[in-house]
């Protein structure tokens, strides 16, 4: 394949601004790493589920990112993501986007007619022999029927990135994009074997993938700490950054072809064996943090009392209330308990301290709720209700809330995983 003109450098981390204020104290934290000598990008991401559910369109995320990097002088590279897109959603993130994650997790486990597999299998016999990846000693070994059945499970959806690609680069032109393929919003993980077949499906459709989004293992909650065997994922990830490295050499993908961490914010427990990872490698990683800068907005009005404690607790109420509603979108990515959400009455009582303690991510504080976090996280649509009230309550408090955006993003996630 060839290189691509638009390329998206080593490190670079995924934020969302759902109502697009907070884009100056994102980059913050981008300058703060820089200062300290290491280049992580920003990618700014909102996909088309949070423009609906907001109201609002990509090109209005395009001017905030805009806005931001004009009022911080940031001369570096960034990016605008089409999140989460299909063919049918595809259209309004055209002109205004740069980067395009390709989410076909619901065509996997469709199966791929028996002629399109066996096509596959002849074509890649170096899949049926022993490889050997990486300084690890790892070695895959699989034989036809393995190969065969995990063609069958992944080519529909390989394929269905290859008709999204193809119509973002006829309609963007060759090399003006970055192609994201997003398989992690599905019920199992992909091992390193599996990830392997995928690669080679998407050498086959031509798409210049800059960065891949598996399914890892263990449970990567919303706005929350992972849950599962740490041990466990830092294997996976080794193998799949091994897997990456030989799967570039040999079907000639991009050089610069790099994991996408999605759910990536407040993993806590896992960034430190990130960093050891893709230090170890020498690898590349994309940190996608999606949602966190939203729950600073609530954190930041909760502290500042008053009005905006006042309008932190109504959110709450009726998220409550609305909690079905809410949650269903983000299915595979919540897990409330609600035997352990507080009543709302009992929050209308909180002092700002209080309500902090419960929604700020402390595990060593007594008082943090992850399931109250979980649910605020996914309630960014019950603050678009509220209109101006919402956003003149954020922008009247822009200096505490701004304070926690950078502080949250550089000294939580970006210094534990680049630095």
């Amino acid at each position: 394949m060839s290189t691509r003109s638009l390329q998206l450098p080593k490190y670079s981390i995924g934020v969302g601004d759902r109502f697009s204020l907070q884009g100056k104290a994102q980059l913050q934290a981008c300058v703060a790493a820089l200062q300290q000598g290491v280049e992580v990008i920003p990618v700014w991401n909102k996909s088309n589920r949070e423009h609906n559910m907001i109201g609002s369109e990509p090109s209005q995320t395009r001017r905030a990112a805009q806005l931001a990097v004009e009022m911080s002088e940031w001369t570096r590279p960034y990016f605008l993501d089409a999140d989460h897109i299909g063919l049918e959603t595809v259209g309004r993130f055209i002109e205004p986007c740069d980067f395009f994650t390709i989410d076909v997790a619901e065509k996997i486990g469709v199966a791929a007619d028996l002629g399109s597999v066996n096509e596959f299998t002849n074509r890649h016999p170096e899949l049926l022999e022993e490889i050997s990846v990486g300084p690890l000693g790892l070695s895959l070994k699989a034989n036809r029927e393995q190969i065969d059945n995990l063609a069958r499970k992944y080519l529909t959806a390989v394929s269905e990135a290859g008709k999204i690609h193809r119509c973002i680069e006829e309609l963007k032109g060759a090399g003006q994009f970055v192609s994201e393929i997003s398989m992690d919003e599905t019920d199992l993980p992909q091992g390193p074997i599996e990830l392997m077949v995928i690669l080679a499906a998407v050498a086959d459709e031509k798409i210049p993938i800059q960065t891949i989004a598996p399914k890892f293992t263990g449970q990567f909650n919303k706005g929350v700490d992972f849950r599962g065997d740490v041990e466990a994922f830092t294997r996976e990830l080794s193998s799949d950054l091994a897997v990456l490295a030989h799967a570039i050499r040999k079907y000639d993908l991009p050089d610069n072809l790099k994991l996408s961490i999605h759910s990536g914010s407040d993993k806590f427990s896992l960034y430190a064996h990130i960093r050891d990872a893709i230090q170890s490698a020498g690898a590349g990683l994309h940190l996608k943090t999606a949602g966190t800068t939203w729950l600073e907005e609530v954190t930041g009005l909760a502290r500042a009392g008053g009005i905006g404690l006042n309008i932190a607790k109504e959110i709450y109420a009726q998220a409550r209330e609305q909690i079905e509603e809410l949650c269903k979108p983000y299915a595979a990515v919540v897990e409330i308990d609600r035997e352990h959400l507080p009543l709302p009455s009992e929050v209308n009582g909180w002092t700002s301290q209080q309500y902090v303690d419960a929604l700020q991510h402390d595990q060593s504080c007594k008082a943090y709720n992850l399931n109250l976090r979980q649910l605020l996280h996914v309630s960014f649509k019950i603050a678009a209700q509220m209109g101006d009230r919402f956003l003149d309550a954020v922008k009247s408090n822009e200096e505490i809330i701004a304070r926690g955006v950078t502080a949250n993003l550089f000294e939580r996630h970006i210094r534990p995983v680049f630095l």
